[in-house]
């Protein structure tokens, strides 16, 4: 397995690590907040929850258009920033106030803080090592999946730890404070290595000169829909369905320790097997592995709530590895799609599958009320196959093939 040797990539993946362990705290922190300082409905919780992942969403694709120009050296840094930054005003404003909608606002518009790093960090992961573009990203996503299954977990140990009596109405939440200190050196890095402008446009000018000269924007908009077709398909299973994955065990009589760790392991399979896919998109045919990938991981949602023994366990890591595998290729199918700005085609995909992905949690939160959360993981499963299928239909490239 190639391991980067750039810099530049190394301090966009802790910044991508610190950006998601931080987002990925919201569910936890909410319902902490919920049943101590500042009692919240459900319905409340998951509106706050969307609002922030929309804000990121539609925020990338305006904020992958300035990195291409700039190169997004205070993007990337000063968005990780803003995000840790409303992160802790959003807190201090919940126990102080004890208002949502004094929560809400911080809260959400730290989405554009999120929304202003992926981009960037997207950009500058697929730009470090030309040859290994693939694998690259899929290493650059790992770490964002980490992140993800890091940041609740810690967040619960910190609230355990300072408040051993559990949620009261003087919860201390010092801890999550103190935390944001760890975001100073994924910030600093990233202000000090990422290209500034001029260094970014000379680096542009010549990499422009060995091309032949296109339409700066000229974008396949046929390949483009099937793209995201594909992608708001296969948004169903990752993201949308994991915010069910705790509710679908619970169900079945799961303690919260349990169902936590279930869902855990479904974040770390999809961003373990982001690098081995990744690897192999670099080596073969992006579609057919993207299909392949996606095909084999619908039947694995499709068992899923069928076992609760430990071959739940079994499946809910083939469900996330083989499902969330294809993250990083589909990225860098968006990057193909615009080679003159790959920012803006990084921004465009992640907007679209994180917006995508909170639109799938509502539409299967919607639907499973009615025919039930087991049957709902089974629609999802065959959304999944149809999107496997769809890599087919994109446009071909030459595999590049490698002898060992």
């Amino acid at each position: 397995m190639h391991i980067p040797r750039k810099r530049l990539f190394w301090v966009v993946g802790l910044g991508h690590l610190t950006n998601d362990v931080f987002m990925s705290m919201s569910s936890v922190i909410l319902a902490f907040l919920s049943a101590s300082v500042l009692p919240m409905s459900n319905t409340q919780i998951g509106f706050a929850i969307s609002a922030t992942q929309l804000a990121g969403a539609l925020s990338q694709p305006f904020f992958g258009w300035r990195a291409d120009r700039s190169g997004g050296r205070w993007l990337a840094a000063g968005g990780v920033a803003w995000n840790v930054s409303l992160f802790v005003l959003a807190i201090f404003l919940a126990v102080t106030t004890h208002e949502y909608w004094l929560l809400f606002i911080p809260l959400v518009l730290r989405g554009l803080g999120s929304g202003a790093f992926h981009p960037v960090g997207s950009l500058h992961a697929a730009e470090a090592e030309r040859e290994h573009v693939a694998g690259n990203m899929a290493l650059f996503f790992l770490a964002g999946q980490m992140g993800l299954a890091i940041g609740p977990a810690l967040a619960g140990f910190l609230l355990d730890l300072a408040n051993p009596a559990g949620p009261t109405p003087d919860a201390n939440f010092a801890p999550l404070f103190a935390l944001a200190l760890a975001a100073v050196p994924g910030v600093l890095g990233m202000a000090f290595y990422i290209p500034n402008h001029k260094a970014h446009r000379d680096n542009m000018d010549a990499l422009d000169a060995d091309k032949p000269v296109a339409p700066r924007l000229a974008i396949p908009w046929r390949a483009f829909a099937i793209l995201g077709l594909l992608v708001g398909l296969r948004s169903l299973a990752q993201p949308g369905s994991v915010a069910f994955i705790p509710v679908l065990f619970q169900q079945k009589g799961w303690d919260p320790a349990q169902y936590g760790l279930i869902t855990s392991f479904f974040w770390v399979a999809a961003g373990i097997s982001g690098v081995y896919f990744g690897h192999l998109a670099d080596r073969y045919d992006r579609r057919r592995v993207i299909m392949w990938s996606l095909v084999t991981g619908a039947v694995a949602y499709f068992l899923l709530p069928l076992f609760d023994n430990a071959l739940a366990f079994v499946l809910a890591i083939a469900a996330g590895g083989l499902t969330g595998g294809s993250h990083s290729i589909i990225v860098v199918l968006a990057q193909e799609l615009i080679p003159a700005s790959k920012g803006f085609a990084s921004g465009a995909i992640l907007g679209f599958i994180f917006g995508m992905g909170a639109l799938g949690s509502f539409i299967i939160g919607s639907i499973s009320d009615g025919i039930g959360l087991g049957t709902t993981f089974q629609l999802v499963a065959i959304s999944t196959a149809i999107a496997g299928l769809l890599a087919l239909v994109l446009p071909s490239r030459n595999a590049k093939v490698e002898e060992n």
